[in-house]
């Protein structure tokens, strides 16, 4: 069977995408993705639309190329929307402070000092939040796994693609919650 949608064969038992993703995001994060799918909704997709309308009355839509772009491009669209407004029903909507905040869990900040003494600040947040320039991780990293349930000045050891590293906890906040 060949075709564009071909990859190369991944074993199902050893394929880290098949893990069960979490299905939590901060009140932000839920904002965020609603703000997204409002956009879709209500400005391009309408755009879009006009755009193919225009293009179909201009005749021979088999050598379109106008048509044709705009028709992959809604089909896009609407691709993006569907997904957002079923994963929106999936999400579980984390908007309130744990009850213990010395302890680090979902939406938390951070801090971590390695062993040459490198600070590392990031936060734990859902699977539809990570931002790698802000530093924003998945609950569902090594990392987070092992930061959950931790206290400050508790050790921990992750494993790399360099080996192990360990770090200590300098600081866990807790803000926007």
């Amino acid at each position: 069977m060949k075709g564009r949608n071909m990859t190369r064969w991944r074993d199902p038992a050893k394929d880290p995408r098949q893990e069960p993703k979490s299905n939590l995001i901060t009140a932000e994060g839920a904002a965020r993705l609603r703000a997204i799918l409002d956009h879709l909704s209500r400005v391009k997709r309408p755009a879009i639309s006009a755009k193919v309308g225009e293009a179909a009355a201009q005749g021979d839509r088999s050598e379109n190329a106008d048509y044709t772009y705009n028709k992959k491009e809604l089909n896009r669209v609407i691709a993006r929307i569907g997904y957002l407004t079923k994963r929106l029903d999936e999400l579980q909507i984390v908007d309130r402070l744990p009850a213990d905040t010395s302890k680090v869990f979902f939406g938390a900040y951070v801090s971590l000092e390695d062993q040459k003494g490198e600070h590392v600040h990031l936060r734990i947040v859902g699977h539809d939040e990570i931002d790698t320039k802000k530093r924003w991780i998945s609950i569902d990293a090594p990392m987070a796994k092992a930061l959950l349930g931790k206290e400050v000045d508790d050790d921990i050891t992750v494993l790399t693609p360099n080996g192990e590293t360990f770090y200590t906890i300098t600081e866990i906040r807790y803000q926007g919650m």
